[in-house]
C-alpha cells in the first residue's frame, strides 16, 4: 500500500494550521499546502465542495476530510 496523498489548506496567521503542521510532522506524514487567501479555486473546494468555513482543512487521499486542527484524525492515518 503507497503512501497516502494529504494536503492541508491553510491561511496565513492560523494557529491551528501551525498546530496541524506540527502534529503531521512530528508523525512523519508528508503533506502539501496550499493557502486558500492565494487561490480562489481552493477556497471554493474546501467551502463550496467540502462545505467548511474554517481552516485549515485537511484532505488524505480525496476520501477523508476534515477541519480545525484534529489530532486523532492525524493518529488514524499515521502509518
Amino acid at each position: 500500500m503507497g503512501e497516502a496523498t494529504v494536503v492541508v489548506y491553510s491561511k496565513p496567521d492560523c494557529p491551528a494550521c501551525r498546530a496541524t503542521y506540527r502534529a503531521l510532522d512530528s508523525r512523519g506524514i508528508r503533506y502539501r499546502v496550499i493557502d486558500v487567501t492565494e487561490s480562489a479555486a481552493a477556497l471554493e473546494y474546501i467551502t463550496q465542495e467540502l462545505g467548511y468555513s474554517q481552516a485549515p482543512v485537511v484532505v488524505v487521499d480525496d476520501n477523508d476530510h476534515w477541519a480545525g486542527f484534529r489530532p486523532d484524525k492525524i493518529v488514524a492515518h499515521t502509518p
